[in-house]
């Protein structure tokens, strides 16, 4: 991962605070678009459901980690995220799990970009 396009994210996410229906959500909603060295993947998966998993389980601000693979593309993953606010998006950043997925996966990832996103439909709910 490009660490310039990574400390360019951490500098913008304050810009994630999005209006939704002219009011501000306080939620921080993107998504993260990667590419994965195909090599890779299987091992990749194995580190970034690990990850979700951890993340969901024990931080309360991290509302939805959602991610996906395109089929005719399956290196191609996307992860929609969900948090509570930029606090538990900056709590989230530091935790040792984390860590221990970006430490992880840095030889993985072929390209990251972070896509900051407005929501259309703020009040729902993911079931």
């Amino acid at each position: 991962m490009n660490s310039i396009k990574l400390a360019l994210a951490l500098l913008l996410a304050p810009l994630f605070f999005q209006m939704a229906n002219g009011q501000e959500t306080g939620q921080m909603v993107r998504l993260a678009k990667l590419v994965i060295d195909s090599t890779q993947l299987e091992a990749y998966q194995v580190i970034l459901k690990e990850e979700i998993a951890t993340s969901v389980k024990l931080e309360p601000g991290v509302l939805t980690l959602y991610a996906v693979a395109e089929k005719a593309n399956p290196n191609h993953i996307t992860i929609l995220e969900i948090y509570s606010g930029i606090e538990a998006y900056e709590k989230h950043i530091q935790t040792p799990h984390f860590l221990k997925y970006k430490d992880g996966t840095k030889h993985m990832v072929k390209s990251l970009e972070l896509i900051a996103t407005i929501p259309l439909i703020p009040e729902m709910k993911i079931k």
